[in-house]
């Protein structure tokens, strides 16, 4: 399957860093990008355009801008000219770097976004490259709840009716927040990361049968609702089914993969008795526990003298 690609408007990057739009031949809300690296265009000064890259963001810094400096008038605005003339979706000075005349110039004619930062290089770069991999990430909506537990984010998944909204909201009530209730975006901000959140539609909101749609925020307060969260286990719950044997130890390490990043996995059968918030607690701390290199299944089993083989299985439910 071909991946989807998203884009971001300009206006939303000139927002996030508060950059001084020097000229802009259209509304930044409709000049998009949807490249996530950036480039620094010292070798393309010089006029080497082998490997260059024209849908990214070219940042122009203190080395570029004392190149520059150093050649003839001609020659400077011949080399800019071979940049601004790749269409580049926008030219960004840092650290409030004077421009020079011909910059304005070429960026009307060949009509290039020129903005200007007050930060520094390195530190503007991180933060856009940051900013970039976020928001042009692929990405999955799933049905599920998302939430955050002892800093665990958790996402719980089950069938309609199997009991994710209510648990979530015995959750909130203990101290935990909310990320998302029904629908939840997933990103993958990085090959081993993914980013959960809400549609800011319906963010907040949940659905209870029997009282209908409450909004967590204004009910429970800020402190029980939070944007995003990284998803560090998925907990799927189901019915308990009396014929069918479930992992009583936990030995083996069960994973999903979700936009072809690993994440554990472990499925909890719902039956009247069973506090689920109390369990998902367990889980969380669990996972943790884990991930730190500790197995409590593995210490009883060696204190008790018994040989076992860790397995690990991947249940794929999604392909991108």
């Amino acid at each position: 399957m071909a991946e989807r690609r998203f884009r971001v408007p300009l206006k939303n990057i000139i927002d996030e860093f508060s950059l001084e739009a020097i000229h802009l031949p259209l509304d930044a809300a409709k000049l998009f990008i949807e490249e996530t690296e950036v480039n620094r265009p010292g070798l393309q000064l010089s006029g080497f355009y082998e490997y260059f890259n024209p849908e990214r963001i070219q940042i122009v810094g203190k080395a570029e801008f004392a190149f520059l400096a150093t050649l003839e008038e001609e020659v400077r605005k011949e080399r800019m000219e071979m940049l601004f003339a790749q269409h580049v979706p926008a030219i960004i000075i840092s650290r409030e770097l004077p421009y020079f005349p011909e910059m304005l110039d070429l960026a009307q004619n060949y009509e290039v976004p020129l903005l200007r930062s007050k930060d520094s290089t390195s530190a503007f770069m991180a933060a856009l490259i940051a900013f970039l991999n976020l928001n042009l990430a692929p990405r999955i909506q799933r049905h599920g709840v998302l939430i955050e537990i002892y800093g665990e984010g958790v996402l719980i998944l089950g069938e309609s009716g199997v009991g994710k909204s209510e648990t979530a909201i015995e959750l909130v009530k203990r101290g935990h927040r909310l990320v998302a209730d029904d629908a939840v975006e997933i990103k993958k901000v990085s090959s081993i990361s993914l980013v959960g959140s809400s549609p800011e539609n319906i963010r907040h909101f949940m659905e209870l049968r029997g009282i209908g749609i409450i909004n967590a925020r204004r009910l429970f307060g800020m402190g029980a609702v939070k944007l995003t969260e990284k998803i560090d286990m998925v907990v799927e719950l189901e019915p308990w089914d009396s014929e069918k044997v479930y992992d009583r130890m936990g030995v083996d390490n069960e994973y999903t993969s979700i936009l072809g990043v690993k994440v554990p996995y472990s499925v909890i059968p719902v039956k009247p008795g069973r506090n689920l918030a109390v369990i998902l607690e367990v889980a969380a701390m669990n996972n943790r526990q884990k991930k730190m290199g500790y197995n409590a299944a593995e210490e009883l089993l060696e204190n008790l003298g018994m040989n076992f083989e860790k397995k690990e299985t991947v249940k794929k439910w999604d392909v991108y």
